[in-house]
């Protein structure tokens, strides 16, 4: 489901525009407080899931509240934290049977534009690059909300998800099978405003 929850968008029609730019603005995510998760999905030979996520990521984004179509986002993810609770298979991951994270040590998001339709839902489009392959991928986003923190700060958090085949990011590791050839992403950030 893709909302992108602009209760902002609604409060700008509705206490004006001196309110609209309150959270307007650049934001960092969170990486000290840890406030932040991309995770992945992805089916074991049609018999079960595997859920793993990345440690080490970061990013920013900028939300323009008086029109969130030109809002932006960027991410940079180590893909050597990938983590998917068994060493082993950690292992096997980051091999060059897949993410070959000795050549590709990094994976990126940057967007291109962002549509929001009438009813407020959104779609993030922007180029995400894995195993060295860069394609257009377009994220579900849902803005889960915003405000000021208990340490002076004000914060902003998004979650987001997409799905992708391997095959187009160049990983064919022939032992999976077909089943086991698309990944759900799935993205949470808060991010405090600079």
């Amino acid at each position: 489901m893709k909302k992108l929850i602009l209760a902002s968008a609604v409060s700008i029609a509705m206490a004006g525009a001196a309110q609209a730019n309150e959270h307007s603005g650049t934001y960092a995510f969170d990486t000290k407080g840890a406030h932040q998760f991309i995770t992945f999905k992805i089916s074991h030979l049609g018999y079960s899931w595997l859920y793993g996520r990345f440690n080490d990521f970061d990013g920013e984004f900028t939300y323009d509240a008086d029109n969130p179509g030109n809002s932006t986002v960027s991410v940079t993810v180590d893909t050597t934290s990938l983590d998917s609770n068994h060493a082993e298979r950690d292992k096997h991951l980051r091999s060059d049977d897949f993410l070959h994270v000795d050549r590709y040590p990094e994976a990126s998001f940057t967007s291109k534009r962002v549509e929001v339709d009438s009813e407020g839902e959104a779609d993030i489009i922007g180029d995400l690059t894995l195993h060295g392959v860069t394609k257009e991928v377009t994220l579900d986003v849902e803005m889960v909300g915003h405000g000021p923190d208990p340490w002076g700060n004000y914060r902003m958090g998004f979650a987001a998800g997409t799905t992708f085949k391997l095959d187009d990011f160049g990983i064919s590791y022939e032992k999976i099978g077909e089943v086991s050839r698309e990944v759900e992403l799935i993205i949470s950030v808060e991010g405090i405003r600079q």
